[in-house]
C-alpha cells in the first residue's frame, strides 16, 4: 500500500490558570503538537488555518505561513513537535484546522488537524 502524503497529528492540551483572566473571560491554553510524516515522500509544512471556536459559538479563524516562525521539513518517519496557544472567552472551546503541505515531488496538500477540546480538567464529564 502506497501512502505518499500521510501526516499524522497528535495534540496535547493544558489549561494556563496563571494566564487566565476569568472576571475578564480570557481563558488561556497552551497546546503542544506533534507532526509525524508517516508517508513515503517527504514534505514540507508551509502554512496553517485554524478555526478557535468559544463555547457561545463564536469562531476565529486564523492564517498563516509555516507554524511558529518555521516552516519544517518532514522526511519519512520524522516527527516536528511545537508549542504554541490559544485564548478563548469561556471555559471551553475547541481547535481544528490543516497544515498547507508540499511533497518532495511538488504535490500540495492538506494534512487535516482533528478537532480537540480547550478544557480545564474539571470541567467536561
Amino acid at each position: 500500500m502506497i501512502m505518499k502524503n500521510k501526516i499524522e497529528i497528535n495534540v496535547e492540551v493544558t489549561y494556563l490558570s496563571d494566564q487566565s483572566d476569568i472576571l475578564n473571560k480570557q481563558y488561556a491554553y497552551a497546546y503542544t503538537i506533534t507532526i509525524t510524516n508517516q508517508g513515503d515522500t517527504g514534505a514540507q509544512l508551509r502554512t496553517r488555518r485554524w478555526l478557535i471556536q468559544d463555547e457561545s459559538g463564536e469562531t476565529e479563524e486564523v492564517i498563516g505561513e509555516g507554524v511558529i516562525g518555521q516552516q519544517p521539513h518532514l522526511s519519512p518517519g520524522e516527527s516536528f513537535k511545537y508549542s504554541s496557544g490559544a485564548i478563548i472567552s469561556t471555559e471551553t472551546g475547541t481547535m481544528k484546522g490543516s497544515y498547507g503541505m508540499i511533497s518532495d515531488i511538488g504535490q500540495r496538500f492538506d494534512a487535516d488537524i482533528p478537532e480537540f477540546t480547550l478544557s480545564e480538567p474539571h470541567t467536561l464529564h
